[in-house]
């Protein structure tokens, strides 16, 4: 019998089916469980009575949110600046599920309305062949099954020493892979040894990668990584002649020309019960507790979804995709209600690794369109993942039978001391200071992609920045080394364990809606005042100016690259507001310096024709609202087993020749990320690395909005050192003086 496939990040399973009534407080609230159970339920009649499926297998199910004006006239929010609302219009309740045909094969898109106190269905389409929906968690958990208990892998494990009982696998997608039938709903898998329970598995990797069927749950093919020797003049040297994939009519490990290797066996655990049997292994003793304290309660408050704190609110919502998503954020300008951003999540990223030798060019997955960032959160625990005083929002997602998986602790919410928001000291003999401290509100969410975590921290600030913090974290992708193998394309951690060289890619979707629903682009480019040095105009030869563009046009200006010998940068405008005395449109600016880099395969590459958004830093796009939704997907709605560029998608949006984006209800992509060349210090835990992205206001204030933030005297605060210093500070002097 096949293993449960719950993931282990998901608490409850919601099974009732009784409750028909849909009521939201917000447009764009997440289904319920509820909603989720009967939109499956409403689906399996009408298959019955309409096609001839006998069996389903559910892989997605969410809303499909309402038309924007609608939901802003719902909110009460204009579309212009200064303007009125728009008339409430009746919003229908739909929702979206991709599911399996198990019998006959295919995928099968349904949209259903809600209407009359009953889900009905509208569409059930069958989707083209190539477009596979999103690797469900029960089918990742299921390839570790079907892998285990195959015969030809329980032989090689055991040339190389492991049991059956002692075979493990990590499934992902197949990346690309044309030897095989589009229609073939494929996973490939990392196979590794784990010699006790909870150890961690990763510090013993396996020679060859498996691929298997889903849907007939058997294995297809098992693949043999050539290997590295050291030739005579130093350099490299590859067994085989070429990283052309070896043909399915060939035995790969013949084809190889290489010798087994072994997995390594020494243990490198990160759990503290199983550090304890490390000899080497002492826990510091010298860290005193720190704790986060809110006698009073904390400053936000919650109204189901919907999220207020200071002068900022929005709505947190929660999908199997992007997970984490943040829509209708508004800011209390002294009174006015004004809109900033429409929706802000991922919507895509990609991880390619670097070596070139089949099948390790496989290695590139869409983590958010493969797998779903909501499908792969974790439960969050009071006092580890977020301190202080928090609450949590849950994340709930179809299973393959139609019943909803929750996720209790999905989403975070809490205050964090940031620093200091602005201070200055008046340096004169007398003169008098001011110091206030920032605190920002955090909204996050973590995901385990197999081996690897990332932590999503969408942060406000008091001076209306917003900023979307990446951390990324986890255990290294690994494959086994031979004794003193050269690696031209990673790193050898650790004795016979090799991390390969990759990036990691992600795009940012920003919906905007700066002080209304009709925005621009302006490109800024800051570059020297072309006059030379000892010329009348610039004399000195100092001078630089800024010079400004609004990007209009589709076809020629959506797709931008970042320019770092102009200084490049880019802001969101409303040219229908402008700043009393600069005389420049209100906007908001993107600071996303610190994240760009280039994407390292070669243009025609395989991932690179299939995650185009990876090509350039900025996309902006005329918005297209259809029956489900609004332009989303960068590399398209169905991403797994793509095998060129989608329709879909953001490369072909930008010559849609029809598309003015001046002035216009448009999305933006940006591309960030981290290129990660492996080491030592990052086994056998990585510790947090950061890619941070700043939404910052730019002519859309008065002044600074933080002025009206108290300066804070905090009495808990003491000197570390019994009293060596004054009681508040060095000088005595307190935060206001």
């Amino acid at each position: 019998m096949a293993p449960s496939a719950s993931p282990a990040t998901a608490t409850t399973v919601h099974t009732p089916v009784t409750a028909n009534a849909t009521k939201f407080k917000h447009p764009l609230d997440p289904l319920t469980a509820d909603e989720i159970n009967a939109v499956s339920l409403a689906i399996r009649l009408y298959t019955t009575a309409n096609t001839p499926i006998k069996a389903v297998r559910f892989i997605t199910c969410t809303l499909v949110p309402p038309p924007k004006k609608a939901v802003l006239a719902a909110l009460g929010i204009p579309l212009t600046p200064g303007g009125q609302p728009e008339a409430p219009t009746p919003i229908v309740r739909k929702a979206e599920s991709d599911f399996l045909d198990v019998v006959n094969g295919g995928t099968f898109n349904a949209i259903l309305s809600f209407e009359d106190g009953t889900w009905n269905v509208d569409t059930c389409e069958l989707v083209g062949e190539g477009s596979e929906p999103q690797i469900s968690p029960e089918e990742l958990a299921f390839c570790e099954h079907v892998v285990r208990r195959d015969a030809t892998v329980q032989a090689l494990a055991k040339e190389v020493g492991v049991l059956p009982e002692q075979i493990y696998a990590d499934g992902w997608a197949i990346g690309y892979d044309d030897r095989f039938p589009k229609h073939t709903r494929l996973q490939q898998a990392f196979v590794f040894a784990r010699y006790s329970e909870h150890e961690n598995l990763y510090a013993h990797p396996l020679d060859f990668v498996v691929v298997i069927d889903s849907l007939a749950e058997k294995v297809v093919q098992i693949d043999f990584p050539p290997t590295y020797k050291r030739a005579k003049d130093g350099s490299a040297e590859l067994s085989v002649s070429s990283t052309v994939p070896c043909p399915l009519s060939e035995d790969s490990f013949t084809e190889s020309k290489r010798e087994r290797i072994p997995p390594p066996v020494k243990s490198y655990d990160f759990l503290p019960d199983l550090l304890q049997a490390d000899p080497t292994h002492k826990p510091r003793d010298d860290i005193k507790p720190l704790h986060v304290l809110q006698p009073e309660g904390v400053s936000f408050k919650m109204d189901g979804n919907v999220l207020e704190w200071q002068k900022w609110k929005m709505h947190v919502g929660f999908s199997h995709r992007e997970g984490l998503a943040l829509s209708t954020i508004t800011y209390n300008d002294d009174g006015e209600i004004r809109p900033i951003m429409y929706r802000l999540s991922l919507a895509e990223m990609v991880v390619p690794y670097g070596a070139p030798e089949f099948p390790h060019p496989r290695k590139f997955a869409f983590d958010s369109g493969e797998y779903g960032m909501g499908t792969m959160a974790n439960e969050l625990s009071l006092g580890c993942d977020c301190l202080g005083q928090i609450h949590y929002l849950p994340g709930t997602y179809i299973t393959h039978s139609g019943t909803p998986f929750i996720i209790k602790n999905a989403i975070c919410i809490h205050e964090e001391d940031a620093g200091v928001l602005w201070k200055h000291t008046d340096y004169r003999p007398g003169g008098r200071h001011q110091t206030v401290r920032s605190r920002r509100l955090v909204v996050s969410m973590v995901c385990t992609l197999a081996n690897y975590e990332y932590i999503w921290n969408y942060m406000f600030y008091q001076d209306g920045n917003i900023e979307l913090e990446i951390r990324l974290t986890g255990i290294l992708q690994v494959y086994v080394a031979g004794q003193d193998e050269p690696n031209p394309y990673g790193t050898t951690i650790a004795p016979n364990i090799n991390a390969h060289n990759h990036q990691h890619l992600f795009s940012v979707r920003v919906d905007p809606m700066v002080d209304g629903l009709y925005n621009s682009v302006v490109e800024s480019d800051i570059v020297p005042l072309s006059a030379p040095t000892g010329s009348k105009e610039n004399f000195a030869g100092n001078g630089f100016v800024v010079k400004d563009r609004v990007l209009k046009s589709q076809v020629q200006d959506g797709a931008r690259d970042f320019d770092w010998a102009r200084e490049r940068r880019w802001r969101i405008t409303n040219g229908a507001r402008t700043h009393e005395a600069s005389g420049k449109a209100a906007s908001y600016a993107i600071m996303m310096k610190g994240g760009v880099l280039p994407l390292m395969a070669h243009t025609d590459s395989w991932v690179a024709r299939r995650a185009s958004f990876a090509h350039k830093t900025l996309w902006v796009v005329r918005d297209k609202e259809g029956v489900d939704g609004s332009r989303m997907w960068p590399s398209g709605k169905y991403v797994p087993q793509t095998r060129e560029e989608p329709e879909d998608s953001v490369g072909k949006w930008v010559k849609d020749g029809n598309g003015s984006i001046e002035n216009e209800d448009i999305v933006l992509y940006l591309t960030v990320g981290t290129t990660h060349i492996p080491r030592p210090e990052d086994w056998p835990v990585m510790p947090v690395e950061h890619v941070n992205l700043l939404f910052k206001p730019n002519n859309f204030f008065t002044k600074n909005p933080s002025m009206d933030v108290p300066g804070t005297n905090d009495p808990m605060s003491k000197p570390a050192f019994n009293g060596a210093n004054g009681p508040n500070g060095t000088n005595g002097a307190c935060c206001s003086h």
